[in-house]
């Protein structure tokens, strides 16, 4: 079999080729097809590849190189699996489709009868419109930066009970933007983002806080991936390996971030995780003093608390938006609730805990200067309200990291 892959312009984050590892294996593997638009008709009469996955920019383009469409990609005229066939011409599927409807179903939430509200005009919004409609939603609409259904008159809109965003907003490595503002949609049931990276965007966040059901990308990319393969190798792969393959992927993705009283052992903790999960660890106090070129005393001498603070949540902004990373905190970082959303994006909260009388002080400046009882107890319920997961770090090192490993299970 000759190459398997994915086409498209940009693709260095792509979580492909790690998915299809997993559906495979593949004779000769799955690879990276960056291309061009002036290189893409070469790629595609030529015969380097068995099976492509195509993304943005060329769904549409690949089209009129297709001899045979299957009846969803013919209806949705976009394409973003194609195989030669053995005569030496290309079919084109559209699996995108079957990828949000699975995504649909696995949230559990009912589309019958509801006002749906798309986000985006794009080629993933017509796909998402035509499941939609195929799942009997009441109303379908569309909003685009210039339509008639827009941006500025979504109050027109106020009793969408479903929302989709089928838009790259708030996708890496512009995280933290929305496409709107939640609160605009009081009869709103889920919320459905195509971005899978981060694993929380800005929009899910909000659903979160205002309690709305909110499901990312990640499912639709591994069910979409999945049919994919199917075609590619002639084979059928049942859903339950979906469900595998798609909780380790997260498990992978997720960061491991660890927060808690300054002393409480975050870096030796963060240190032996790195060596025991083999990931790469980084420490948010490093990072701030790497911005500011000087050391963390010199920051709070100099320039006081607040900017050290601010400084802080830079250094957050910056590690939250990677994945797959341990990242040790600073103790304060969750005097700002503008950090809580940095880190819970791609990330799982532990919380060290620690005996009061076993933290040391040398060399961090809040803790020389006032009272520790005091200090942890303004900061508990800061603690508590960032943490999903809290770990007793007053005995051995190894029954600490053991604690965790098992709670990311």
């Amino acid at each position: 079999m000759r190459q398997c892959g994915l086409l498209g312009r940009k693709l260095g984050h792509s979580y492909s080729p790690a998915i299809h590892a997993q559906f495979g294996p593949y004779a000769v593997g799955y690879d990276l097809f960056e291309k061009e638009p002036e290189e893409l008709h070469a790629f595609l009469t030529g015969d380097e590849w068995h099976g492509i996955n195509v993304t943005i920019p060329y769904k549409k383009a690949v089209v009129p190189y297709c001899h045979t469409l299957s009846e969803t990609a013919q209806m949705l005229q976009s394409v973003n699996t194609i195989v030669h066939r053995p005569d030496g011409t290309l079919y084109g599927e559209n699996t995108d489709y079957y990828g949000f409807q699975s995504l649909i179903r696995q949230s559990g939430k009912g589309i019958r009868g509801r006002k749906a509200l798309v986000l985006g005009s794009g080629g993933a919004s017509v796909t998402v419109c035509a499941v939609l409609r195929d799942m009997n939603a009441e109303s379908v609409t569309v909003i685009s930066r210039s339509g008639e259904d827009n941006y500025v008159n979504l109050h027109r809109h106020a009793d969408a009970q479903i929302i989709v965003n089928a838009t790259p907003v708030g996708m890496y490595p512009n995280n933290g933007q929305s496409p709107v503002d939640l609160r605009l949609f009081p009869r709103c049931e889920a919320v459905y983002d195509l971005v899978y990276n981060p694993a929380r965007t800005a929009l899910l966040l909000q659903a979160e806080e205002l309690g709305i059901p909110g499901f990312g990308g990640l499912h639709m990319l591994v069910a979409q991936a999945k049919r994919s393969s199917e075609i590619f190798t002639t084979s059928c792969i049942t859903d339950v390996k979906v469900r595998r393959i798609e909780q380790n992927l997260r498990r992978q993705m997720e960061n491991i971030i660890l927060v808690g009283m300054p002393g409480c052992g975050k870096s030796t903790v963060a240190a032996a995780l790195g060596e025991a999960l083999g990931r790469q660890v980084r420490d948010s106090d490093a990072l701030i003093e790497e911005l500011a070129g000087k050391a963390i005393p010199e920051i709070f001498a100099a320039d006081g608390e607040e900017a050290f603070r601010a400084l802080e949540t830079e250094a957050l902004r910056e590690l939250g938006k990677q994945s797959g990373i341990i990242i040790a905190t600073g103790g304060g970082c969750v005097k700002r609730e503008e950090n809580y959303p940095l880190l819970h994006q791609n990330g799982r909260i532990f919380w060290l805990q620690r005996n009061i009388s076993a933290l040391p002080i040398h060399g961090r400046p809040l803790s020389q200067s006032g009272d520790l009882q005091a200090m942890y107890d303004a900061r508990r319920p800061l603690y508590e309200r960032f943490a999903d997961v809290v770990i007793d770090n007053n005995g051995p090192l190894e029954d600490t990291v053991n604690a965790i490993k098992e709670a990311l299970l």
